[in-house]
């Protein structure tokens, strides 16, 4: 469970989040949705304490273990280019090793059972700088599962990855949920992707929330062309609500 209970950020005088109260149930999946600048970002970067912020955040029983408790993975991460992708997944193993310790067997088939599940065995050795954009943000999901926490903060996951891998690193994150308990909480652009996966979005707009729920109440047009802006059809099927961009009339 993470809950944000009153959370502001400010820069200078400009307040970019808040406040915003939310609660997220052990093993639930929350996407957040909305549009650049909504907030999305910040809130996330808020439970991790990478930005100074108001009220509170609170995980479970409230205890907190930097480190341990929650894997993050960014929208923009540092990757040395020099680096090799196992070294680098392995450094989601930091928190796990003691002071002048070393990598054990379970440190290593950790970080090979991550690259498996994201297809990334033949690509181990491969320094980072040699990967293309999808190959790069699958290394940084990897890392983050290597990490073994209980929560899972994903700022645009699928950043980079066409479509078929963009499906195939959400159905990892999803089996590893429902396998292991995961609590996820992704920051998402894709709102047909987020619908599909997420069992609750919540929309976000002037650092507000504006609605939370399912994603075929939240995924409607009257949301999304006041949030959004118009040129945005919603056609539900089988499998949930399909976002369709149209063009803008030019009258």
């Amino acid at each position: 469970m993470i809950v944000w209970e009153s959370v502001e950020v400010t820069y200078g005088s400009t307040r970019v989040l808040g406040p915003v109260s939310l609660e997220v149930q052990s093993g639930e999946w929350l996407g957040l949705i909305g549009p650049n600048g909504s907030g999305k970002s910040t809130m996330l970067k808020a439970a991790l304490g990478l930005v100074e912020h108001g009220g509170r955040v609170s995980l479970g029983n409230g205890d907190r273990r930097p480190g341990l408790d929650i894997a993050w993975m960014p929208q923009r991460p540092r990757m040395p280019e020099e680096m090799g992708m196992d070294d680098y997944v392995m450094l989601g193993r930091t928190p796990h090793i003691g002071y002048l310790s070393s990598e054990g067997k379970h440190d290593h088939d950790t970080v090979q059972l991550a690259l498996k599940k994201l297809n990334l065995e033949e690509l181990a050795n491969r320094p980072l700088g040699t990967l293309s954009g999808g190959e790069s943000q699958r290394a940084v999901l990897a890392r983050a599962l290597a990490q073994e926490a209980h929560i899972l903060l994903l700022d645009e996951p699928t950043a980079s990855l066409d479509v078929g891998h963009a499906i195939d690193v959400l159905e990892v994150v999803d089996e590893l949920r429902k396998l292991e308990g995961l609590t996820v909480v992704t920051a998402v652009h894709d709102l047909t992707l987020a619908g599909r996966f997420a069992d609750r979005l919540v929309l976000l707009a002037d650092g507000l929330i504006q609605a939370d729920g399912p994603p075929h109440s939240v995924l409607t047009e009257e949301n999304l062309t006041s949030h959004y802006g118009s040129g945005i059809r919603v056609v539900h099927d089988e499998d949930g609500p399909n976002v369709i961009p149209t063009r803008r009339s030019n009258d």
